[in-house]
């Protein structure tokens, strides 16, 4: 699933407004600036995840023709959780 670019800067304002007013931050820079920062940290977290994806995807169906037999969700999902580890991203 792709976010759109608006759903990233909606839930960065509303994570960053969320901590300043429940007074768990305190910036030291505008509230715009800070926000810009989260939007461009999510915005590269979505756009490795989307890149494991097509990788993970790219590879299963290898494997599947392969082996015909095989489960190509489940061998996604390992694969993924394998590239994942290997550049020490989260999912």
């Amino acid at each position: 699933m792709q976010v759109r670019e608006s759903e990233i800067d909606a839930l960065a304002r509303h994570l960053v407004e969320g901590l300043v007013a429940g007074g768990s931050i305190k910036p030291k820079t505008a509230t715009d600036a800070l926000i810009a920062c989260v939007v461009e940290f999510l915005s590269d977290n979505f756009e490795t995840e989307a890149r494991l994806d097509e990788e993970a995807d790219k590879m299963a169906e290898a494997q599947a023709r392969q082996n015909p037999g095989i489960d190509v969700t489940r061998m996604r999902s390992l694969i993924k959780q394998k590239l994942a580890e290997k550049e020490n991203f989260i999912i």
